[in-house]
């Protein structure tokens, strides 16, 4: 024994159905997580605020604020990951899901097995993207006339070079981690396999469109024209670049 307790993972279920939610809350714990079940986003909102989870197993289809409402907010306040669960199976429904914010998406009805893969892959990813927040905690970094705080996770306009910042940008979880691959790297060509699996540790199948989606998001918030960009560049047959040199602000 090494006296070092292992970390069990604390699941949320937000689902307003009763047999599912439960379902997956005796499946979770049966595998030896520790799960907590929530009817809509006000009581996951409570149970938040009350105790530490390390992901989210959210239902889109849900009463008063739905799940991609919540995603979304959850991504933009740095909260746990998030697995979205849905009966719409369209490509287009999976893609939405990914753009506000979440980590996956699982259509129902699901093999408890496969949500089970799921849940342990973001799980594990997550733990991979610690050490990446860890190598810039309290780093300014300038590029191409912005400033990202990486304690604040704040983008903003660079004023005078010196330091000085306009209004921040506001960055999902997801947007954060490919900036700041990027920032890490700057004009070395990123595959879009590298790009997945430096920001989120996974490998991407064919069909996979995260990192360009994630891409277009964050050319919209800081490319004067996303259309034509200057600062994160398409490398054809490559992937993609920061065309910018980068410098440590104190």
């Amino acid at each position: 024994m090494n006296g070092q307790t292992q970390h069990i993972a604390h699941i949320l279920v937000v689902d307003d159905h009763r047999e599912i939610r439960d379902a997956v809350t005796r499946y979770l714990e049966k595998s030896g997580m520790q799960a907590t079940a929530a009817s809509s986003a006000a009581e996951m909102d409570a149970h938040l605020k009350a105790g530490r989870f390390d992901l989210v197993v959210l239902d889109v289809m849900m009463p008063g604020e739905d799940g991609l409402s919540v995603a979304r907010r959850l991504a933009t306040s740095h909260g746990p990951p998030v697995l979205l669960l849905s009966a719409l199976s369209e490509d287009t429904d999976r893609i939405v899901g990914l753009e506000v914010g979440a980590d996956d998406y699982l259509v129902k009805p699901f093999n408890p097995r496969e949500l089970l893969a799921r849940v342990k892959a973001i799980l594990r990813r997550s733990s991979r993207a610690e050490p990446l927040v860890g190598l810039l905690e309290g780093r300014k970094l300038a590029f191409a006339g912005w400033l990202l705080d990486t304690d604040r996770r704040a983008l903003s306009r660079e004023a005078g070079g010196s330091g000085e910042t306009g209004e921040p940008v506001s960055l999902t979880t997801a947007e954060f981690n490919l900036l700041t691959a990027f920032l890490e790297r700057p004009r070395f060509v990123l595959s879009r396999d590298q790009l997945l699996d430096i920001t989120s540790g996974r490998t991407a199948d064919v069909y996979d469109r995260t990192i360009d989606n994630q891409v277009s998001r964050l050319r919209r918030k800081i490319e004067a024209d996303p259309s034509h960009p200057h600062i994160i560049v398409t490398v054809r047959a490559g992937g993609y670049s920061l065309a910018a040199d980068v410098r440590e602000v104190p």
